[in-house]
């Protein structure tokens, strides 16, 4: 495991994890295609995706894999106005080695390397937003967003804001700092103990995160939502789970934010990444009592797994102490 400070890894190296787990850098876009002319010809999705790869291929000199980009009609297309989108997806960008000419092989300076790197990024998503492409004959759009949860610039303003004009749980006050990050979509079994069980531990959870910052409390539980470009009937119950972490220093939780933004986790062993959604807590999850009712009528019991014997026996069921969890790491 990368022992180093979060904040001097550079945008494009990976950070190493417990558990043979790993967070490598990608760039993520979010894909909605529109009709460009008055044709009624039918959107042929294949078609459109080989179009796209060799439009970059020959604006950009990068080479997207198939399987790096998704692109899925809605099923609803004849109740549809003309104006409204046909399709939606989401284009990886999983091989950055070519952006080390763009940063500079030899920048130390992490915070010029991060500025390099976004207004690539910022450029590429200019470059290929309001693109037409012609699939024999008919035209189509195509719009192109940055999506929020890899936008940590943008998070970092708004927390700002929050705090500097005032909102529930935030006082006007620079001591009021925001130190807990949500997490959806994470696959359970890469945060559950090997051979017990295929639900996440709260243990095995602990050790993987705590090398993002100090923990105060931490919450995980299952996940059904749905997340960027996802489809409800892709969702499998129990599959993925939801990381609540409350740092216990604004410091590590900003440099936590930063190093979660704009990459995807990855198995030692495994092809697949685990494309997660990440953001800050703005509602105050920890702070909010009432939070553990609801989590309780809307989860079943098997939602949760507690595997430590001291927080079982804690009044609130989804925090853990980071004090805790030291103790148990020196059993």
């Amino acid at each position: 495991m990368n022992n180093r400070p979060l904040n001097s890894l550079r945008p494009t190296k990976t950070l190493e994890l417990e558990s043979g787990l790993s967070l490598v850098p990608r760039i993520k876009l979010l894909l909605t295609v529109y009709r460009a002319d008055k044709s009624v010809n039918p959107f042929d999705e294949w078609k459109f995706k080989r179009s796209l790869i060799d439009y970059i291929k020959s604006s950009f000199f990068i080479t997207v894999p198939e399987e790096d980009l998704e692109i899925r009609k809605f099923k609803d297309l004849n109740k549809r106005k003309r104006e409204e989108p046909v399709a939606r997806g989401r284009l990886f960008v999983h091989d950055l080695g070519f952006l080390s000419k763009v940063i500079g092989e030899t920048e130390d300076d992490v915070e010029r390397a991060d500025k390099k790197f976004l207004e690539w990024r910022r450029g590429f998503v200019e470059k290929l937003n309001g693109i037409e492409l012609n699939l024999e004959g008919t035209k189509f759009k195509l719009n192109v967003a940055v999506p929020v949860s890899d936008d940590f610039e943008g998070m970092k303003k708004e927390w700002e804001e929050i705090i500097a004009f005032g909102a529930r749980g935030y006082q006007r006050s620079a001591k009021m700092q925001p130190d807990t990050i949500v997490l959806k979509g994470m696959p359970s079994r890469w945060f559950a103990e090997t051979r017990v069980s295929s639900k996440p531990s709260m243990l095995v959870t602990h050790t993987i995160v705590s090398a993002l910052g100090k923990i105060r409390n931490l919450h995980v539980a299952e996940d059904n939502s749905i997340g960027d470009g996802a489809d409800e009937e892709d969702i499998v119950s129990g599959l993925h789970c939801k990381i609540v972490v409350r740092f216990e220093k604004h410091k590590d939780f900003h440099d936590a934010l930063k190093i979660l933004c704009g990459r995807s986790l990855q198995k030692q062993g495994s092809r697949l990444r685990a494309d997660y959604d990440v953001t800050w807590d703005k509602d105050g999850f920890f702070l909010d009592a009432r939070h553990q009712i609801e989590e309780r009528k809307r989860m079943p019991a098997r939602g949760m797994e507690e595997r430590d014997e001291g927080h079982r026996q804690h009044s609130r069921v989804s925090q853990f102490s980071s004090e805790e969890g030291r103790k148990r790491f020196k059993e």
